[in-house]
């Protein structure tokens, strides 16, 4: 999911029964679903319990306005402070990761296009480049193949014909 599409979530966005996320009007201006893992739902049912926010799941400073991507960003970096992490850590850094994990899960490039809400094909492999193990790790069609069996050439003709 995008930041963008993140900070706009809605309590009522969160569909415990069908365990997906609708995120409405994301980039595009399309409505799409995210997957809901039972683990992240546990965690915003904590979440709302603690906070029962009303028209924004994650709201900002102002009940009546969402958390800015700004501030995101801030805790993400201040969560990658007291990781210890020498990588970056941002919103789109965790998206990144969440895309190769999923390819190196074995899922395959179309479910990840989706989950992404990429248009293009050629967006989502962008991101997956550096997943370069798993290409690696793929076995060639080719070596299902049967092995030809060795071939003798042929007597050679005798010079004198």
């Amino acid at each position: 999911m995008r930041i963008s599409e993140a900070v706009q979530l809605k309590p009522t966005g969160i569909d415990s029964q069908r365990m997906v996320i609708r995120v409405e009007q994301g980039k595009g201006q399309k409505d799409r679903y995210v997957m809901l893992s039972p683990k992240l739902l546990g965690i915003l049912r904590d979440y709302w319990k603690m906070r029962r926010p009303k028209e924004w799941l994650f709201p900002g400073d102002r009940a009546d306005q969402p958390i800015t991507r700004s501030a995101v960003g801030q805790a993400c970096a201040k969560a990658h402070d007291l990781s210890g992490l020498s990588k970056p850590v941002t919103p789109h850094s965790l998206r990144h990761a969440f895309a190769v994990h999923l390819l190196e899960a074995g899922a395959d490039v179309r479910t990840i296009q989706l989950l992404l809400g990429h248009r293009s094909l050629a967006t989502t492999a962008h991101y997956l480049r550096i997943a370069t193990n798993k290409v690696c790790a793929t076995s060639s069609p080719f070596e299902l193949l049967p092995r030809p069996a060795p071939t003798v050439p042929p007597p050679a003709k005798p010079q004198y014909f």
